[in-house]
């Protein structure tokens, strides 16, 4: 019996079997994971206090680093708890144009991170984004510095990044105050297919007043299809206040101007977690508004998901 040919058959039925029940039992405990961890965080920076092995940006020393560290796993500490497993990392101006720490901690983390760059705004920045994509880089910060409304925007460089963006799906990302947002609905003119991100609310009540007119030229970049908002960064923003509610007037405006499918939550942290605010209050404002189900995944999984994740 112990030679007879079909024991081996039957023993590689069984391993096969085995090896099925062993992938079936790891899908499971990945779907649990993720029904545990549904959300999506659109906008995080980190960094690591190791400036040896990854050298911040002219201009910039480790006593401006504030906090002096937060690396991912510091950064989960926050997260997990309150059932984020997806995160979009936004590179960090310590480092300006050199990535390399982003992209290391997208490597190590596979599946986690999308990730935002800073890349030089030239006429060669289209090959730049077209490396960048395939590493999951899905979108590009781009912010005026010391450049007047006007200007910031002009140049082949900015024009190629923007017609780069529309053809490889990779957003162009704003940090920007409202007196910014009439370039952008010109840009968004000119280039009708490229994917916008505006960060923040478009800063509006940075000064502890939301304008009814910084408000309205925001939401009329929905006219655009193409372009998203974060509601973020609540700690800078308003009263600056746990639980944040002064901003829920400013969220149902803009609901009703670009839909949830085009709004995303976020957290801006380490920003939101220092300073006496936390995590769990800036996810809990979205959690508990009036929403259906399904407008409130759009805002803390979905459209993120569309826009940094696909």
């Amino acid at each position: 019996m112990l030679n007879h040919p079909l024991n081996g058959l039957r023993r590689r039925d069984w391993l096969a079997g085995a090896a099925g029940v062993t992938l079936a039992a790891a899908a499971s405990r990945t779907r649990a994971a993720e029904n545990e961890t549904p959300y999506i965080d659109a906008h995080v920076h980190v960094w690591t206090p190791d400036t040896a092995r990854y050298p911040l940006a002219p201009g910039f020393k480790k006593s401006d680093m504030s906090p002096a560290s937060f690396t991912p796993e510091e950064l989960f500490r926050h997260a997990k708890p309150n059932g984020v497993g997806r995160i979009v990392l936004i590179q960090m101006s310590y480092y300006h144009t050199d990535n390399t720490y982003m992209l290391e901690m997208m490597k190590q983390y596979p599946g986690v991170f999308a990730g935002v760059a800073i890349i030089e705004e030239t006429k060669q920045a289209p090959f730049t984004m077209g490396k960048l994509r395939p590493l999951g880089v899905t979108g590009f910060r781009i912010q005026p510095r010391d450049r007047k409304p006007d200007q910031w925007l002009q140049g082949d460089g900015m024009q190629a990044m923007w017609a780069a963006g529309a053809k490889n799906g990779q957003a162009m990302c704003h940090l920007i105050n409202p007196e910014f947002l009439p370039s952008v609905d010109a840009m968004c003119r000119k280039h009708p297919d490229t994917p916008v991100v505006i960060d923040h609310f478009a800063r509006i009540g940075i000064d502890g007043e939301i304008r009814e007119a910084d408000l309205k030229q925001l939401c009329q970049l929905a006219e655009h299809k193409h372009t998203y908002v974060k509601i973020s960064a609540y700690y800078a923003l308003g009263k600056k206040l746990a639980p944040y509610t002064d901003l829920l007037p400013m969220i149902r405006r803009l609901l009703d101007a670009f839909g949830p499918e085009r709004l995303m939550w976020a957290s801006d942290c380490p920003f939101q977690v220092v300073d006496g605010h936390a995590y769990k209050p800036s996810i809990d404002l979205i959690k508990q508004m009036t929403l259906s189900d399904g407008d409130r995944d759009w805002l803390l999984r979905r459209t993120a998901e569309k826009v940094f994740f696909s």
